[in-house]
């Protein structure tokens, strides 16, 4: 399918609000991502966006024991059952109200919640298929104020709840006959986390103001006796004990009747109820009011506390003795959450601030992982010519360089000072030129991750758009304030020239591929076309309709396509000026009703227009997006709307929805206009931007959805998106999908093993591609001896030769045959390259996306020969030492001298065993 484009990952974007938790084996970090839930693998180096959404941002998520099952839980209250297995969601639920924590008991059967002043405990999904995965077990009251925190008991027998009351409570998950609940104080502020030491029922409760309780039980968890059973159902089990006592012997007399074992509670002696006492108070924080605990995690086996603060510092301590093991800042933000994994090696550590998510292995004193996203929206984005990286500007000024395999940014460059408004690679893909609001162009090298290139204009100015030409050679940008256009040199760095005609602020530029010719879109409702290198040709300028705000050229550079303020795609002949044809895309866009919007939905649609577009890799389609939640992709030729794509359903953001809910309108106005989160944000007071550290004023706004950029990956098999949510890529999923080429009934895999079996190789291959399934294309390729692969390669149609490039290309990303698929392609390339000349353009999206997978080995393969060849010669130097070190050791004795050859040929002799792994290489 050439448009089943599905969501595949979310970059940009690390950690915003919720409960980090780890993986049960410990090598990986589940962060919750707006309304999505990004997995970061440690151990490979890959971070991955399960397929799911919810329908507001995500509050907290629960994990369960072996690590299969994650229940999801939105700030609305609705909740997901996930398979972590199957990636896919397995049963709806509503709670009926925000829920705060949620936590599965270490055996797995059950699972508490905590809404509002209470916890509720439900029965976890199992193993066999079931009506309702969620049933509810009991409710436990006692709190007057909202439950914070959950923890269990190693046997699952017992939970402690936390609350903003400064109290917190132990319930017993069983009806219990000396504990059925147990409140504890000691606290001056609202509970924070509480914790059970690990086979006990001593626990520790950390309050917001830093303080740290120790409570000790006087029973052990085996001290716990179950509730006899009163009423109807003791009389009921009292009755069938004695009906099978009567069968078994009917002439005893009077005996004592049991229940469970138990002896009824007239003739039991009354037993001795749990009774907590608090052993010690310790305060950790030392700098006053303004630096509230925040977070908090505690590992049982290892007894290690870690504690974030709402200044970005963080304590270790080992309990219950209450040493300071480490202290250290992380982030200027609040800790919003904390999570320390199985072997309680590495400690996550999330700031929703700053939208950071950082991994410290405390032995060691180093990160694991230290990702941050940019804390305001994304601006722009460019693929590199091979596709492997992606490079966004956002409005914080920061320039970040994102791998597309492993999902990671691996450089960030804050040389400007101001937002980022644009952003290219050049075609060597090695430098990125980028510009700015505080009125410079910068370009920065790969190689050295440095800034190399500085440029700037003879007076300030603003600059709005970048572009650098096919050679690499010149760097162009618009000004927002003179209307004007400036062109560098990138070898010197001089100002060539100044381009000015406009009458308006330069939107966006963009530089033919094939040619020297620079298209320039400004509000003057004009396009110009100028020559870099011709001055003498006259200018073309391109009358429009409206204001234009996009530009971009066919990747053959034969067609410009233009947006407008009116909604409007036009296309035009850039050869002969002349317009080739429109789309309408005014009810394409279907845009939402702001909060606070006093017109309807569609009413606003009106002015509401396409801010960015990008063409297809093989130039038959277009990309659009603009002020709304959906991506257009249209067809060029037919001007028809192909498909469109939603980027996000989170009703936490703004202009979501078409309609806005009656209940939120009184007759004093829009409810929205009353800021409800006013004060405090999780108990910690959230400052205006400006005012000084410890205001006490803040305000709440939801950000509007929105689409800054577009740009389709160079192979053309995934496009990538700039929005309110992050850097969002989609792909194509052809896993799921069967989409058979030219198939008729003869063709069966059945026919085609037949083949195999009887070495028609040519046959079977395209029989395969036929039936168009990769594992039995697989099967066949490899079928084929190395030998046999020149002359089969010779007689495949030239058809087939497009689709097993485009299968070679696929498998070098999976496929540990390396050689054999080179030995392929080298075939395929040499025996059909003049002929596939003429179908350079439709074949230049499958040999980028083979130059890919090529380049991707070819990094990996010279890295670890430089690796080698370092082992290598670090082995022969200390061999060499050695050698010379021996050589000049004194003989001790005339024995010695008197020796035998063999004996005195100290450079020859075997070393010891103590020498060997003195020297040995790890």
């Amino acid at each position: 399918m050439k448009f089943a484009y599905r969501f595949s990952n979310l970059l940009g974007t690390v950690y915003r609000c919720g409960n980090l938790n780890f993986t049960r084996d410990g090598n990986s970090v589940i962060s919750p991502v707006g309304n999505r839930v990004t997995v970061f693998d440690l151990k490979n180096n890959r971070s991955d966006t399960l397929p799911l959404a919810t329908k507001y941002n995500i509050k907290c998520v629960g994990l369960s024991p072996d690590g299969r099952l994650a229940i999801i839980v939105d700030e609305g209250g609705e909740a997901l059952l996930v398979s972590l297995v199957c990636r896919s969601v397995l049963h709806h639920f509503h709670f009926k109200g925000s829920v705060h924590s949620i936590s599965f008991s270490p055996d797995g059967r059950k699972f508490v919640v905590t809404k509002g002043n209470i916890a509720q405990m439900y029965h976890a999904p199992g193993k066999k298929r079931e009506f309702n995965a969620f049933v509810l077990d009991k409710t436990y009251f006692g709190p007057y104020d909202e439950t914070t925190c959950i923890d269990w008991t190693d046997d699952s027998k017992c939970f402690v709840v936390g609350s903003k009351d400064m109290s917190t409570w132990v319930f017993g998950a069983e009806r219990w006959d000396n504990l059925i609940y147990y409140a504890l104080g000691g606290h001056k502020d609202a509970i924070v986390a509480c914790f059970f030491e690990s086979n006990s029922l001593d626990l520790y409760s950390l309050s917001q103001d830093g303080a740290l309780c120790v409570w000790q039980c006087d029973t052990p968890p085996e001290g716990l006796k179950l509730k006899a059973p009163r009423g109807w159902r003791a009389d009921l089990l009292q009755r069938e004990k004695e009906e099978e006592e009567e069968e078994e012997d009917e002439e005893e007399g009077d005996r004592e009747t049991t229940i469970r074992g138990k002896t009824m509670p007239a003739e039991q002696e009354k037993a001795g109820k749990v009774k907590y006492s608090r052993l010690a108070k310790y305060f950790l924080n030392k700098e006053g009011d303004f630096n509230n605990l925040t977070a908090a995690a505690y590992h049982k086996k290892v007894h290690l506390l870690v504690t974030g603060f709402a200044s970005g510092i963080f304590h270790l301590h080992e309990l219950p003795e209450f040493n300071l093991i480490h202290s250290l800042s992380i982030s200027d933000q609040r800790v919003a959450s904390v999570a320390i994994n199985s072997s309680g090696d590495w400690i996550a550590f999330g700031c929703s601030g700053l939208g950071q998510l950082l991994v410290w292995e405390w032995q060691s004193e180093s990160y694991v992982l230290k990702q941050q996203g940019h804390f305001n929206s994304m601006v722009s984005l460019a693929y590199s010519p091979d596709g492997q990286y992606i490079v966004t500007g956002g409005d914080d000024g920061k320039v970040k360089v994102w791998n597309t395999l492993s999902g990671f940014c691996f450089v960030t460059f804050t040389e400007h000072s101001s937002g980022v408004t644009g952003v290219t690679f050049t075609a060597t893909g090695h430098v990125i030129v980028t510009s700015s609001l505080d009125g410079t162009v910068r370009a920065f090298d790969l190689h050295r991750y440095r800034n190399f290139r500085t440029f700037t204009s003879p007076r300030p100015m603003q600059f709005s758009c970048v572009a650098v030409d096919s050679s690499g050679e010149i760097v162009s940008a618009g000004a927002q304030d003179s209307f004007e256009i400036f062109v560098w040199s990138m070898q010197t760095g001089r100002l060539l020239d100044v381009l000015s005609g406009h009458e308006g602020p330069i939107s966006g530029l963009c530089f033919n591929p094939m040619k020297s010719i620079l298209a320039s879109a400004s509000w003057d409702k004009t396009v110009r076309l100028w020559d870099m290198f011709d001055s003498w040709r006259t200018k073309e300028t391109l009358s429009l309709t409206s204001d234009a705000l996009a530009v971009s050229f066919r990747p053959d550079g034969a067609e410009l396509a233009v947006a407008t303020l009116n909604s409007q795609i036009t296309f035009w002949d850039p050869e002969n000026a002349v317009q080739m044809g429109s789309i309408e895309g005014r009810h394409d866009l279907k845009t939402g009703r702001k909060e606070l919007d006093k017109i309807t939905a569609k009413h606003s649609a009106k002015g509401k227009a396409f801010t960015t577009l990008c063409y297809s890799a093989d130039g038959q389609n277009i990309l659009a997006g603009g002020m709304s939640k959906f991506v257009c992709l249209y067809h060029v030729r037919e001007q028809i709307l192909v498909k469109r794509f939603e980027l996000s359903c989170n009703l936490s953001l703004d202009a979501m929805e078409e309609f806005l809910n009656r209940r939120k309108m009184t007759e004093f106005g829009n409810l929205a206009l009353i800021d409800q989160d006013a004060g405090e944000e999780n108990g910690v007071a959230v400052p205006l931007p400006g005012v000084r550290k410890g205001d006490m004023s803040s305000r709440h706004f939801k950000p509007e959805i929105r689409v800054t950029s577009l740009r389709f990956s160079p192979t053309g098999r995934c496009w990538a998106a700039t929005s309110t949510e992050g850097l969002l890529i989609f792909s194509l999923d052809a896993q799921m999908l069967f989409d058979p080429f030219e198939l008729d009934t003869s063709v069966t895999p059945g026919r085609i093993r037949e083949a195999l079996r009887q070495r028609e190789f040519t046959r079977a291959i395209l029989m395969a591609f036929r039936l168009n399934e990769k594992k039995l294309a697989q099967e066949v390729l490899e079928a084929v001896p190395q030998d046999e692969i020149d002359v089969v390669s010779t007689s495949l149609p030239e058809l087939y030769v497009e689709k097993v490039l485009e299968f070679l290309a696929a498998s070098f990303e999976v496929s540990r045959h390396l050689e054999f698929y080179l030995i392929w392609t080298q075939k395929l390339l040499m025996s059909h390259g003049q002929r596939l000349k003429s179908r350079a353009g439709q074949l230049l999206p499958v040999v980028q996306f083979l130059q890919k997978g090529l380049q991707r080995h070819l990094d990996d393969v010279s890295k670890l020969c430089d690796w080698n060849r370092y082992n290598i010669q670090y082995a022969l130097a200390v061999s060499k030492q050695r050698g010379v070190k021996r050589t000049l050791e004194p003989l001790d004795t005339e024995e010695d001298t008197d020796a035998s050859d063999d004996d005195s040929l100290q450079l020859l002799r075997r070393p010891s065993d103590d020498e060997e792994e003195e020297g040995m290489l790890v």
